[in-house]
């Protein structure tokens, strides 16, 4: 795996010729933050040596570098998940070679559902937690070299960012939750005992991502925070239907607050 991730990033260095600073992973109906950065390189991932593809409407597959409030980017337009069939290793590849590049912080975001019934659809919810229910990334060979075989987990979620991103959106007069986020492998939305199972075990919002990169960038020693839109509700007499073209409208509706609160929390950093 080393090898490949070596070779990802050489590649990728060779394109960009600098090396970012801030990693950012766009969720489902998210992308529109790509829109606010100042593009110098576009790279499909189908050009990447050993990068999977995304095949999930609302994820394009393109790595986007550039400038965003100051700083240096890398920007994932469309992530990688489980249900897709790739193994957990490849899932969190990236968030491997953007390591090696350089980043120090990860943005991450993504839609979710909501189970806490204080919620509302279009509610931004800054994660401070999550329960891993998808495989966890680190089974396997550990490689010294990217990080401890049993990396701390208590502060998955940098506190200082939370605190800064909580003051940016006072600032704004931004609407925030905070949150336990449970990842689930998917690709089905939940069924109404599901919803109430995730709520007794202490989530808050439920989804088919985000954990597994956090979980490896915090084994490489990078700084995450992250940041859900809440696209449906589980939550008694509030469950309906639900369609991905449901999650996608969703999301793009409260994407520019998202947007808003992630570019400033660049400036700080």
């Amino acid at each position: 795996m080393l090898e490949k991730i070596n070779q990802s990033a050489q590649f990728i260095l060779n394109e960009i010729n600098s090396k970012p600073e801030v990693g950012i992973i766009l969720g489902t109906g998210l992308g529109g933050l790509v829109r606010e950065i100042e593009i110098k390189k576009i790279l499909e991932y189908k050009n990447i040596p050993n990068f999977p593809i995304s095949t999930v409407e609302g994820h394009h597959g393109k790595l986007i570098f550039g400038n965003l409030s100051g700083k240096k980017v890398i920007a994932m337009q469309g992530r990688f998940h489980f249900y897709e069939g790739y193994n957990m290793q490849q899932v969190t590849f990236p968030v491997r070679v953007m390591k090696i590049l350089g980043i120090k912080n990860l943005i991450v975001s993504n839609a979710s559902g909501g189970v806490n019934p204080d919620f509302e659809i279009g509610d931004l919810m800054i994660i401070n937690d999550h329960i891993n229910l998808i495989p966890n990334p680190l089974i396997g060979k550990n490689y010294s070299e990217l990080g401890p075989r049993f990396p701390d987990m208590s502060n998955a979620y940098d506190k200082k960012l939370i605190e800064k991103a909580e003051a940016i959106a006072k600032k704004n007069k931004i609407k925030v939750q905070k949150g336990v986020y449970t990842a689930v492998t998917g690709p089905t939305f939940e069924t109404p005992s599901e919803y109430k199972y995730f709520r007794i075990i202490g989530s808050d919002a439920v989804g088919m991502s985000t954990v597994p990169e956090v979980i490896v960038a915090r084994q490489m020693g990078i700084s995450c925070f992250a940041v859900s839109i809440i696209t449906d509700l589980g939550v008694p007499s509030k469950i309906v239907k639900v369609t991905q073209t449901d999650v996608l409208n969703a999301a793009e509706k409260s994407e520019p607050l998202m947007t808003k609160i992630i570019a400033e929390l660049i400036a700080e950093l």
